[in-house]
């Protein structure tokens, strides 16, 4: 997937300006449609309120002091890590699933870095104009047009760079908030450093490097082959047809149709080059399958449109699989899941899927474990009593601090020992530790091998919770 003139640039190529031409088409629009509503979801989600009674009514807000991240009606705490590490899980368990179907669609429409890019080129084209004017000015001396054009591109690309900075910030304290101690100098020093750091590198990787990021920076680019399957839909070019028995040549008198090319032994690629000009990462898919190619299908667009014009077959470039391309007679393009791997993928998508539902679904609002102090396993007290040493652990998963009580179930309403108290309060996130303690007449602890620890929110007896608990006694521990 590496050509001989890649090889020998080496490992590092000074960046060369790519400056794309406009295209319209299923895929640009499905592009623009996935930006629209990832922006709006990004930057409007910190200004959504919702009502809370122990924290500022945002949406979403991931709380550091408090070590909690709300999301709407969902409180999350440290103690459930496990949620994050399913996350991650599913994430990377759906990435491989998408590119085993349709290659680097994820890069093409989802991934951050075309997000920014894409509307960076944007905000170019809007004050530098098409490409063949942003072509002319980059290569014109400095003068007062390029100045104002080059300077007003730059400044609004900084500007995007710091409300997008800014916006990560807000997701942590109260937007408006942050916002106005923001601007009068008395936010907290971390907000200044990391809306300083998104900002600069916000506008390196979007505005300077660009295709250099997918390149040399993102592992992503270099691993994927070994996700693609011959089945594999992925952005080609095909050879056969656009370069029949005597390769692609223009549109001149003489060859201007079908049947005129076919005549002459010449493919349906007119060399417009319209599908090089389009591409954010400036590679030719005419030259096959490359790593650089983040299947983004402003080339197909591209192709349409000029097959269009021609009067020629779409789907000259388009989705299609090398095993589709190499068949003597193509079929029409489609997603082939029927694979071991696949369907692997999906099944552990799904059931991963399901648990943290279920997970989330099926969480209270404590935790409880209750654990037997082993060392020693009993103490025999003076007057023969046996005794059994607990630590009752809760964690309070409510949004407002909780009262818990705490009792025993099968032995003797007197045997259980907390100390001085039988309830502990316990504040959100947080967890509270009891020292309990059983104490039974010998005749009573040698037939209780169990009993139960009961756990009640007070208010709430439907939300009571009970353990089964070991207790040992000289007797068992000689059996």
């Amino acid at each position: 997937m590496q050509t001989g003139l890649e090889e020998q640039l080496g490992l590092y190529q000074k960046r060369i300006p790519i400056f794309t031409r406009s295209v319209k088409g299923r895929f640009r629009r499905f592009k623009t449609t996935v930006l629209l509503l990832a922006y709006a979801i990004y930057f409007l989600l910190p200004w959504l309120p919702w009502s809370r009674l122990d924290a500022p009514s945002q949406a979403v807000l991931f709380d550091l002091p408090g070590r909690r991240f709300l999301i709407f009606g969902l409180t999350v705490y440290p103690q459930d890590v496990v949620w994050l590490a399913l996350l991650l899980f599913i994430a990377a368990i759906l990435l491989f699933f998408v590119t085993g179907l349709v290659g680097r669609a994820f890069c093409g429409y989802f991934c951050f870095q075309t997000l920014w890019t894409d509307f960076f080129i944007w905000i170019e084209h809007k004050i530098q104009g098409e490409r063949p004017a942003r072509v002319r000015l980059y290569r014109q001396p400095w003068n007062r047009e390029k100045l104002l054009k080059v300077g007003g591109t730059h400044v609004l690309w900084v500007l995007a760079s710091f409300w997008t900075g800014m916006t990560f910030v807000a997701y942590y304290a109260y937007a408006p908030q942050l916002v106005l101690d923001f601007f009068t100098g008395q936010a907290a020093a971390a907000a200044y450093i990391t809306v300083s750091i998104l900002t600069i590198s916000t506008y390196a990787a979007a505005g300077l490097m660009r295709e250099q990021i997918c390149t040399y920076v993102c592992p992503y680019g270099r691993f994927q082959s070994v996700m693609y399957e011959p089945e594999t839909l992925a952005v080609h070019y095909d050879a056969r047809r656009g370069e029949g028995a005597h390769g692609r040549a223009s549109a001149r008198t003489g060859q201007r149709t079908l049947d005129e090319r076919h005549e002459k032994g010449l493919g349906d690629c007119v060399d417009c080059g319209l599908c090089v000009q389009v591409c954010p990462t400036g590679i030719d898919i005419r030259d096959g399958l490359q790593y650089k190619c983040i299947s983004c299908g402003l080339c197909i667009d591209a192709c349409n449109t000029i097959m269009d014009s021609f009067g020629f077959p779409q789907g000259l470039i388009r989705y299609d699989s090398e095993q589709n391309l190499a068949a003597p007679e193509p079929t029409a393009p489609r997603v082939e899941w029927k694979r071991l791997k696949t369907i692997g993928y999906g099944a552990a998508l799904i059931l991963m899927s399901a648990y943290l539902a279920y997970s989330i679904g099926t969480r209270g609002s404590y935790d409880r474990a209750v654990n037997q102090i082993r060392q020693p396993l009993y103490v025999v007290l003076s007057n023969g009593d046996i005794r059994n040493r607990y630590q009752v652990r809760i964690t309070n998963k409510a949004a407002q601090d909780q009262t818990y009580e705490i009792s025993a179930s099968g032995i003797p309403a007197g045997a259980l020992d907390l100390g001085n108290f039988r309830e502990i309060t316990i504040k959100p996130g947080h967890s509270g530790l009891v020292q309990a303690s059983v104490r039974l007449a010998p005749e009573l602890a040698e037939h209780t091998h169990h009993f139960e620890l009961v756990i009640t929110p007070k208010g709430k007896p439907s939300e009571a919770r009970s353990e089964i608990v070991r207790f040992d006694s000289p007797k068992e521990a000689h059996d």
